[in-house]
C-alpha cells in the first residue's frame, strides 16, 4: 500500500540529505589558500669591531656618604596584561579552525537548492498522483522549515525527513468528523441523522455505505438504507443484497423515481421506527453532467442531510482533484471516503484531495469485506508513508 509514494519520499529525503553531505565534502576538499611568506633578507656580514683602547684608569672623586641622595621607590604602574604575539596568533588560529570545522560538519540548504530539487523531481511527484498545487505547497513549506538553517551532516537525513513529515501532516490533517456525535445531536433535535453519499461513477459508494452501516451496528446504532440511486441498473438490488446480509431495512422506489423523494421517505421511516440514522445512496455522476448535478442539488435542498460524504476512488489519479472541487462547489462536502486503498501503490490522491477542498478524510476502504474499513488517522498515515 502506497509503495510508490513511500519510495518517492524516501528518495526525496536522501537526495536533499546528500546535497548537504556533498556540499560539506566540497568545502572540506577545497585547498586552503597558500600563506604568503615574507622574503628572507640576508644579513650583511659583520664587520670586525675595532679593538678598544684600554682607557687609563682615572680616580673618581669620592663623595661623602651623608651627601648621597636617597633613592625614592618607583611607583608601580598598573597596566592590563597584554596578550603576547604568540598567544594572539594561537587564539586567531583556533577561531579559524573552528570556522573551518563548522563548515565541514554543517551546511545550510538555500531556497535555490529546494527550488532545484522540486524542479528535478516534479515528474516523480506527479506520477505518485500528487497534484501540482500540493507540490507547490510542500515546496513553500519546506523552504520555511529547512532553508538557511545549519544542518549537521550526521543529522541531515533525520532533519529533512522531519520537515517532510510536518509538511505532509499539515496537508492531510483537516480536522475530523465524529459520526456518533452527529447521531446524538440529531436525536437531541428529535429526528434521525441523515448522511448522503455522493461521488463519481464506480467510486464504490454502495459498498462504502454497507461498510459504514456495519461500523455503526457494531457500536449499537440502528441504521436505515435509502436506495437513492434510481438511475443505474441493478443499483437497488445491490443495496438490497447488502441490507439482507446485514439485517438492515432498505427503503426503495422504482427506477427513474425522484431520488430526493426516496431519501425523504427513508427519513420518515427511521423516525417512525426509532432508528438512529439514514445512509442514503445516490446515483454516480460525472462532475460535468449538469442535469445530474442539478438533481443532486435538489436531494440536498429537500433533505438537508447532517453530513455529505464524497466517495472517491483512490486509483482515480489527479482527476480526483477536479472531482473534489466540482462536488464541493456544487453541494458542499463535509468529509471524504477514499476507496480501494488496499490496491493503491501511489497514495498521492489523499494529499491532493485534502489540500484542494480542505475537508477531513473520514474512512479508508481497504478491501471488499464489510470490516475492511479503516478510520483515517493523519499521524498514522504520515508515519506509514514516511517509514
Amino acid at each position: 500500500m502506497f509503495d510508490s509514494l513511500k519510495n518517492k519520499l524516501k528518495k526525496s529525503v536522501k537526495s536533499l540529505a546528500d546535497k548537504v553531505s556533498h556540499g560539506a565534502e566540497e568545502r572540506k576538499a577545497q585547498p586552503e589558500p597558500a600563506k604568503s611568506r615574507k622574503p628572507v633578507l640576508k644579513k650583511p656580514a659583520k664587520k670586525p669591531k675595532p679593538e678598544k683602547k684600554k682607557a687609563e684608569k682615572t680616580l673618581k672623586p669620592q663623595i661623602p656618604e651623608e651627601k648621597i641622595p636617597e633613592k625614592k621607590p618607583l611607583e608601580k604602574e598598573t597596566k592590563e596584561p597584554e596578550i603576547s604575539g604568540e598567544k594572539r596568533q594561537e587564539k586567531e588560529k583556533k577561531g579559524i579552525l573552528g570556522r573551518i570545522k563548522s563548515g565541514i560538519i554543517q551546511r545550510e540548504l538555500s531556497e535555490e537548492d529546494i527550488d532545484r530539487f522540486f524542479a528535478d523531481n516534479q515528474t516523480d511527484f506527479l506520477q505518485a498522483n500528487i497534484a501540482l498545487g500540493v507540490i507547490d505547497a510542500m515546496k513553500s513549506d519546506l523552504k520555511e522549515k529547512l532553508a538557511n538553517r545549519p544542518i549537521k551532516r550526521t543529522k541531515a537525513g533525520e532533519f529533512i525527513a522531519g520537515g517532510f513529515k510536518e509538511s505532509i501532516l499539515s496537508i492531510v490533517n483537516q480536522g475530523s468528523i465524529d459520526l456518533e456525535k452527529a447521531i446524538k445531536e440529531a436525536k437531541g433535535q428529535g429526528h434521525a441523522a441523515c448522511i448522503v453519499f455522493l461521488g463519481f461513477n464506480g467510486s464504490g459508494k454502495t459498498t462504502s455505505i454497507a461498510k459504514v452501516a456495519r461500523y455503526l451496528q457494531e457500536r449499537g446504532y440502528r441504521p436505515v438504507l435509502a436506495a437513492g440511486d434510481t438511475f443505474r441498473a441493478a443499483s437497488i438490488e445491490q443495496l438490497e443484497h447488502h441490507g439482507e446480509k446485514l439485517g438492515i431495512k432498505v427503503i426503495k422506489h422504482q427506477y427513474g423515481s425522484d431520488s430526493a423523494a426516496v431519501i425523504f421517505d427513508a427519513r420518515k421511516y427511521a423516525e417512525a421506527n426509532n432508528c438512529d440514522i439514514v445512509l442514503a445512496d445516490t446515483a454516480g455522476r460525472t462532475h460535468v453532467d449538469k442535469n445530474l448535478m442539478d438533481e443532486l442539488e435538489k436531494v440536498i435542498r429537500v433533505n438537508r442531510p447532517d453530513l455529505k460524504i464524497l466517495v472517491i476512488d483512490s486509483l482515480t489519479g489527479n482527476d480526483a482533484v477536479e472531482q473534489a472541487e466540482k462536488f464541493n462547489d456544487t453541494v458542499g462536502v463535509d468529509a471524504v471516503m477514499m476507496t480501494k486503498i488496499d490496491v493503491n501503490k501511489k497514495g498521492g490522491s489523499i494529499l491532493s484531495v485534502c489540500h484542494t477542498i480542505k475537508k477531513p478524510i473520514l474512512f479508508l476502504g481497504t478491501g471488499q469485506g464489510y470490516k475492511d474499513l479503516e478510520k483515517f488517522m493523519p499521524e498514522k498515515f504520515v508515519k506509514e508513508i514516511m517509514g
